[in-house]
């Protein structure tokens, strides 16, 4: 587990980063043979350094291998299973909740996200997901696709998605609550700064955090210090961008993890859609050592240019992961 003394550490020498410096790596002592795991935020909730990806769930070669990857993550202690009502259908939560049937799902650290930004939209597809994950609680819901200006106002609005997460957790049906989003930091910090000003703390946010976001648009200079500096679990995800960045040819799948690993948050959310692709996710995490100063430098040396248009990060400049974008009836109750 990482150390208080060194994820404060990593948290001081972050925000004091411009945003031309390097990282900071984490200085704890790695976990040989096992997963590393850490407290996420101020919840007590001790999870998984590394998560298991929902969409790719959908995207494997049969549900069967889906199952597979579920139960093998746990059996090698990966606890934090990412989803979302709107991954492939509900096929997504669909096949994990037949995967956390049996004794799995009180191994796991669960998680799924809505899509409504109204109470009404908001509390169907939380039953529904309750429904396909054949859970009684979700461990962490959170209002995913925050990536437009407007979504802020209207998560917050009287009669809003954020009341039908309250009543959730009133109810007993999840336990905490966060938000998402890939777009642009700057609806992150809007949605923070309306959190603050209607008196509500969210547990959890989760932002891509990867070697090129470093360099465009980045959520790691301008969103990361602040979730650190407000006590939140923070949840890392697209550390290799479903494989985009791969098509730079300026790094590798490992050390795309190393990277994201080596910032300080608390998960690092990878697809993993085949058991060959499950199995490295878990060596480079059995095997984690934070990255050096050298070694960070470099990765960011190698990949700057290629990352400066933001062309590999397609979540940020294109629509292609843009579920909402996509299907905006999703985002209201009528028509679910």
């Amino acid at each position: 587990m990482i150390s208080r003394r060194s994820f404060i550490a990593g948290t001081v020498a972050l925000a004091a980063c411009s945003k031309h410096d390097p990282p900071p790596s984490l200085t704890s002592a790695p976990v040989k043979g096992g997963i590393p795991t850490n407290v996420l935020g101020k919840t007590g909730a001790t999870i998984s350094r590394i998560g298991i990806g929902g969409a790719h769930l959908g995207h494997t070669k049969s549900e069967d291998e889906a199952i597979r990857i579920v139960r093998s993550a746990i059996d090698h202690g990966v606890t934090f299973m990412d989803n979302s009502w709107d991954y492939n259908g509900g096929e997504s939560e669909r096949r994990m909740g037949k995967a956390l049937e049996g004794g799995w799902r009180d191994r796991a650290f669960l998680m799924t996200k809505v899509d409504g930004r109204d109470k009404d939209s908001a509390t169907k597809q939380l039953e529904q997901s309750l429904q396909r994950l054949r859970t009684d609680h979700i461990d962490l819901v959170q209002i995913h696709e925050v990536i437009r200006s407007s979504d802020p106002p209207a998560v917050f609005a009287p009669g809003g998605a954020i009341e039908a997460l309250v009543d959730a957790r009133k109810a007993g049906k999840l336990r905490f609550i966060g938000f998402t989003g890939h777009k642009d930091p700057s609806i992150h910090l809007e949605m923070l700064g309306l959190a603050d000003q209607h008196g509500f703390q969210f547990d959890t946010i989760m932002m891509p955090l990867n070697v090129m976001d470093a360099h465009f648009r980045s959520f790691q200079h301008n969103v990361l210090p602040v979730a650190l500096q407000k006590g939140l679990g923070i949840c890392s995800m697209k550390p290799i961008g479903s494989g985009d960045l791969l098509k730079s040819k300026t790094v590798s799948a490992v050390e795309c993890l190393q990277y994201a690993l080596s910032l300080p948050t608390h998960v690092v959310i990878t697809g993993c859609d085949s058991m060959d692709i499950l199995n490295q996710a878990i060596h480079v995490a059995q095997n984690f050592e934070p990255l050096d100063e050298a070694r960070i430098a470099d990765l960011l040396n190698r990949t700057r240019e290629a990352a400066l248009s933001g062309k590999y990060e397609l979540f940020k400049t294109a629509d292609k992961y843009d579920s909402t974008a996509k299907h905006p009836q999703w985002l209201h109750s009528a028509q679910i």
